[in-house]
């Protein structure tokens, strides 16, 4: 199982990138938050602090990962080359 599909841009992303140091990913949707919390740090190299999830509309489950302070979250949307 992939855990981790792909990062999620839009608009609120972007804002939630620079302001709350937060990153979306749409995940597996058989994924717990544990799994996503394991498959972020070991696929980036990054430090998660938090993970929320939710069911969109579409019927796909996104993750709001929150990066601890150590690791801007802008510096990997710049490594995504999403920003």
């Amino acid at each position: 199982m992939q855990v981790v599909k792909y990062p999620l841009m839009s608009e609120k992303s972007v804002q939630m990138i620079e302001r709350e140091n937060k990153m979306i990913f749409v995940v597996d949707k058989r994924a717990t938050k544990p799994e996503i919390k394991k498959a972020v740090e070991g696929t980036f190299g990054v430090k998660v602090s938090s993970v929320n999830t939710l069911i969109d509309r579409k019927g796909r489950k996104k993750a709001v990962v929150k990066l601890s302070k150590e690791t801007p979250a802008s510096e990997l949307a710049t490594r995504l080359n999403m920003i």
